[in-house]
This record gives structure tokens, sequence and C-alpha cells, in this order.
């Protein structure tokens, strides 16, 4: 069952068509990933999935609803949430703040107990007194994932997640990104394509604002036009 269907999507800036003529769809409960090369458009499609770049030709349903016009702020109370590729943390709150007015949207009784929740889930209950702007990149990344889990959405972005963390935390992620479906579902971007043929059940591969291939894992290995395009072989 489709938790988001998208049809026709045009997006161009000047000249340039960054997006053009996608159609992309996201089943309830599922890790999709979005690959492609620089420039391919990926930010561009997120964008417009979220609200935050106005879509100019095509349509966005999101649990059947039509949400194409409606603003990312209203996009949240539906249910979407989104983790920028650059942090978007409030560097001079601590971090038990930054998670707390994420928690305070969804009108919780308890703030302090799903706040440590939050936190917990991606391992910085630890630092909840830190001031945000003091943590690592790779741990402002985490935070960020701990922002929008504590939303309790239907549908998680996650934008380049993995970039700034260790090889060790990266383990930690995935097993964070697995814990969180069926209940959620999970739309990964990302440029580490172990990550990425790791977690996701399926696979759209963007280049040069179309789509060039959808498939598992598997298929996308195995797709010649993939590999010439951007896997490298």
């Amino acid at each position: 069952m489709s938790l988001l269907e998208a049809r026709g999507l045009v997006c161009h800036f000047g000249g340039v068509k960054a997006i053009d003529g996608v159609d992309f769809d996201l089943e309830a409960g599922e890790i999709h990933a979005l690959i492609g090369p620089n420039g391919a458009g990926k930010s561009t499609l997120v964008g417009l999935l979220s609200g935050r770049v106005p879509v100019q030709e095509g349509t966005i349903r999101f649990d059947g609803r039509d949400i194409t016009r409606l603003p990312a702020h209203a996009r949240v109370g539906c249910g979407i949430a989104y983790a920028f590729q650059i942090t978007s943390v409030y560097p001079r709150l601590p971090v038990f703040d930054n998670v707390a007015l994420a928690v305070q949207r969804k009108g919780v009784r308890d703030l302090k107990a799903a706040t440590l929740a939050a936190l917990d889930r991606v391992g910085l209950a630890d630092e909840a007194d830190r001031l945000a702007g003091t943590l690592s990149y790779g741990h402002q990344r985490l935070l960020e994932i701990a922002m929008g889990l504590a939303l309790s959405p239907r549908l998680l972005i996650l934008d380049e997640p993995t970039q700034g963390l260790a090889a060790g935390e990266i383990e930690g992620f995935k097993a964070l990104v697995r814990s969180v479906v069926p209940q959620m579902t999970v739309l990964l971007i990302e440029h580490n394509m172990e990550v990425v043929m790791d977690l996701a059940r399926r696979i759209t591969v963007l280049n040069n604002g179309r789509v060039l291939a959808r498939g598992t894992p598997a298929e996308i290995r195995a797709d010649t036009a993939v590999q010439a395009a951007y896997l490298g072989h």
C-alpha cells in the first residue's frame, strides 16, 4: 500500500530542469533509498516531497490526501519529518532542549521522558546537557535524527545521515533505522552504497532529474545503465 504517491513532478531553476517528470512511490513501512550522482536532483526531489521547494508541475499525495500545495510545516503536521543534509540544530541550546522543542509539537504529557527516550535511541542521552553546537558534526546529525524521531512521523526522510559518522557509529545508525520500521516509513538519501544496499528494500536511482531505474538492491546492482551512470563499473 502506497503511503506517498508523486506523479509528474517538475521543478526547474532558470532554464535547468532539476526534476523532469518524476513519478515516485513510497510503500508504508519500507526503507527506500534514493541515490544518484551529484546534481542528479535528489535534494530537489526531497524538497518537493517535504514542501521546502514548491511544485511547479505534478501532484503529491500522502496517505490518500493531496499535499501538493501544503507548506513544509503543514506536512510535518501530516506526519512527514525531514532531517537535513546540512544540520539544522539550534547550536546555542542544550541537546535536551533541541529535542524537547520537537516533542512539544506532539503535545506529549511527559516532556522529559519522551525527550530522553528520543535521545537514548540515538545514543545521546548522556549528552543531554551539552550545548548542541559543541557536538561533533556526526553527533549533530544524530541529534537531528532524534528531533525527527521525537515527532513520531509516518515518514522519516534522512538526507545523507551517515555523513560525519565513524565506522562504529554507522552500525548503530543502521540498527536504529531498522528499529523504526514498520511503524515508520524511511526515505534514505545516501552516498554510502554499503549502507544503501544493506538497509533498503527498494531503491530509486535519479540521473539528470529523471528516474533512471527502480528496483531491489540486487536489481540495481545488476542494472547496466546504473553501473554506467553512477556505480562506476
